[in-house]
This record gives C-alpha cells, structure tokens and sequence, in this order.
C-alpha cells in the first residue's frame, strides 16, 4: 500500500511538473508589450444604457453569416462581405440577393470609385479594384517592399486617391487562424505595428501615412477630405489624421494628429460617414475587465494563450453603435446590452435605414428611422 501511494505521489507530481512547464515555457506567437489599459468608463455619458438595437428587424442571408461592411453601390444595390468569403449584392430591402464575386480571400471594408469600381480591403490579398466585368486587379499589397499582412477598411476620397488601414504587420489572417483570430493575437501583444496608407491612383504608389496602432482599423474622410478618422481597436480610441503628411508616428510625436475619442466602452471598429455630417462606429465587443488587467504583465498574456480557447479573455457579446460629428460629439447611442446581435462592427445609414454591420450575426440587421 506504501509502494502504490508513493507510486501515484511520483505520478501526480510529474504531472504537475510537465503542466507547469507547459504553461510557463511553451511557445506562444505573441510577444507582448507591458500597457497599462486606462480604467474603463462603464455605460455612462452619452454611452449610458439603452436598448436600442434590441428590436432589430433580420435580412436573412440564407446559409451566409457575418455581414460585416455594408455599402450601398452606385447602382442602389446594397452590397455586404460576409464570413465565407463572398461579397452579396441585393436590392435595399433584402431581395434578389445574388454572389457578386469572391476574390479568393477575405474582403474585410470596400468602397466604390467615381467609376463604380469596387475597391476592397482585403485581409488576404491587399488592396484590389473589382471592375465592370468582376475581374479582380491588386493594386498594392507592399508598401516599401514590406507585404500588406492585414487590409482592413478602405475609403476613397474624391480627388482618387484611396486610404486603407493595414491593421498589423505581425499577424496575417492566411497564418493565424483567420481575421478573427489574428485580431485577438495583435490586440494581446500590444506591439502597435498597425498603419494607415495611401494609394495614388496617379503614380499608383503606395505610401504610409501614419503608423504605431494597436490593430488599425475603420477609416473615414473628413467632410473637407483634409483628415482621416482612424479606428485604433486595441486601445479603444478614435485618432484624427492628417491626410498631406507621411510617416507620421502616433506612438511617438504624432505631429498634428489628434485623439478625438480616447478610452471608449468598447472596441471600435468601422467608421463610416451617415448622414447630416454623422460618422457612425460600432464597439465589435465591450471592455473586458480581465482582459485589461493583464495588459501591464506580458507573462500573464503568454499564459493565457496557454490555455484552452475558451479560457481566452474574449469579452462577451454586447451590441453597442454610436454615431459622432467631426467636432468629437456624440449624436446618436444605440445599444443592445444582451448582445443579440453580435459583434456589431458599424453602421450603414440611407435615408430610410440604418444598417447594422456585423462579424458574426447569421442575418443582416436594420432599423427604420
């Protein structure tokens, strides 16, 4: 009896031995950077509590989930990507929704150009133009001879020129287990590789206008197409730049660039222009406590990618959009605090609607205004 005891204490103890040094010493992809996260707001403000977004009206988009940019095209035809990859095209009310093209990556935000052309982020290939007859033309996917890992959002402004965010330079989506995963891994790490380009369809260069975000993301024109508003998703904050300057650093002397939004409830995501000189954000996930307190110890990140995913610190569902004037006032806060609707990345807004943009919902959400 002695023995068998002695036996399994041998037993127990190698085993904790071995999961110690797995959890302390297994390689993990990230290499975290110490930040000290601002304490959250909470629901207060112009952010308090509502349930706004709690009685969304569904577009179902059939065996498609995930619309999560939304633009309407010069045809009057609403065009959404989705999670399989697909771009759809349907008429505003939801019918006639057809397979307009999949680039044979993953098109994240796209616009339109003053000949109707698609112009798309896309989070695998780079920057592509989509013609008239759906033949897809890359237009950049290096800049410096550095590859474009992650195209994100994208804009054109009217003089041609187009404005796209490379959210990291650490984690491509085609490596990491998808745009999801990859954002999880770039918003842990905390290395702020992020970046804001241009493309000029004149000498068809590709050139950085700013750099230093955690996770670039959402992109919008100024009404005057003198600044750009930038979506940093891993610091919670909405950033004002510059469109005539290059190599602007925000982690350091950001120079004229301005924080127009800082510490936010949420994760903001996509900017798009509304109405009445609104821009609308959606906050794809609410602050998580947890998540934040383990941003000043780059071990306890390592760790935690130790663990099974589902111990991640992904916070919980929340819906929560909110629309904002250039002058950094808050218009409009619509909220669904059970999340129904998840991951609510934006805001399409036409005279009629507001359409609910999202990375994960198994339908299309919209609101009569």
């Amino acid at each position: 009896m002695k023995k068998a005891l002695l036996i399994f204490a041998s037993v127990v103890v190698i085993v904790l031995c071995v999961l110690i040094a797995y959890l302390t010493l297994w390689p993990v992809p990230i290499k975290p950077v110490a930040w000290d996260a601002p304490m959250p707001p909470g629901y207060v403000g112009p952010y308090e509590v509502n349930t706004k977004l709690a009685d969304l009206k569904i577009i179902g988009l059939g065996a498609e989930e995930g619309p999560e940019h939304i633009v309407i095209g010069k045809d009057g035809k609403l065009y959404t990507t989705v999670a399989s990859g697909n771009i759809l095209r349907m008429n505003q009310d939801g019918s006639e929704q057809e397979v307009f093209i999949n680039t044979g990556g993953r098109v994240l935000g796209f616009d339109f150009d003053a000949e109707g052309r698609m112009i798309a982020a896309d989070a695998v290939k780079g920057l592509v133009l989509i013609g008239s007859d759906k033949q897809v033309t890359i237009l950049a996917d290096k800049v410096d001879g550095d590859p474009i890992r992650y195209a994100d959002a994208v804009v054109v402004a009217r003089s041609g020129k187009i404005y796209f965010s490379d959210a990291t330079t650490r984690f491509s989506p085609a490596q990491w287990g998808g745009v999801f995963n990859a954002s999880i891994l770039d918003i842990l790490e905390q290395s702020c590789t992020g970046r804001i380009l241009e493309y000029d369809t004149t000498d068809k260069a590709t050139r950085i206008v700013a750099k230093g975000f955690c996770f670039a993301n959402g992109v919008a024109l100024s009404h005057d197409e003198k600044w750009l508003f930038v979506a940093e998703t891993g610091r919670y904050r909405i950033w004002k730049i510059p469109v005539d300057r290059y190599g602007l650093d925000v982690k350091g002397d950001a120079g004229p660039a301005a924080v127009v939004f800082e510490n936010l409830p949420g994760y903001p995501d996509n900017l798009m222009r509304g109405m009445d000189g609104r821009i609308w954000v959606g906050l794809v996930k609410p602050r998580n406590a947890a998540g934040d307190k383990m941003m000043p110890s780059p071990f306890k990140r390592k760790l935690s990618l130790r663990l099974p995913r589902s111990l991640w610190p992904v916070p919980k569902a929340y819906s929560h959009v909110f629309a904002f004037t250039e002058d950094g006032k808050v218009v409009a806060d619509l909220q669904d605090p059970e999340g129904a609707y998840p991951e609510a990345t934006g805001v399409t807004e036409t005279p009629e609607r507001l359409y609910i943009q999202s990375l994960h919902a198994p339908g299309l959400g919209w609101l009569a205004k």
